[in-house]
């Protein structure tokens, strides 16, 4: 009789720490400059390739100057920590977005957003749907499955 209570008691253990994983949120940030992306945390390291500024990215970890970071097509490498903004903006990833006036499918049109274009968050995410604003000032919402960086 004590091994299935131990074994209840692990499995319960098992469970809550997946949850706690689970709950734990991305961290989201954007790049305040060009940025060269290395392979390890430092400038004498191998840059792999280039992000532009505004580029949505994941935080990972971060060590001292530097923060490992993941792009949205996957890329993952190092970037200087000082080179990292809270500025919330996401990069369009569908080969073209509907932005509507309202979180309808419904909702009259607003613009058409094109793959790799950098939104601005102007709001939290509702549903399925965030609202965001173009650089020329134009906002309205866009389904999240359409976008990469919240």
């Amino acid at each position: 009789m004590r091994i299935p209570a131990l074994l209840l008691k692990l499995s319960l253990l098992f469970a809550s720490a997946l949850v706690s994983l689970a709950a734990q949120a991305l961290d989201y940030r954007s790049l305040n400059d060009n940025t060269p992306v290395y392979d390890a945390g430092s400038r004498q390291a191998n840059a792999q390739f280039i992000l532009l500024k505004g580029t949505p990215v994941e935080l990972i970890v971060t060590l001292d100057r530097w923060a490992k970071i993941r792009e949205a097509g996957g890329g993952i490498g190092w970037v200087e920590r000082s080179l990292l903004s809270d500025r919330q903006q996401l990069i369009v990833t569908a080969a073209s977005a509907e932005v509507r006036q309202a979180p309808a499918g419904d909702a009259p049109l607003v613009f058409t957003a094109g793959k790799n274009l950098l939104l601005d968050v102007a709001d939290k995410p509702s549903g399925s749907w965030i609202k965001v604003r173009h650089r020329d000032g134009r906002s309205g919402f866009i389904e999240l499955k359409a976008v990469w960086g919240t």
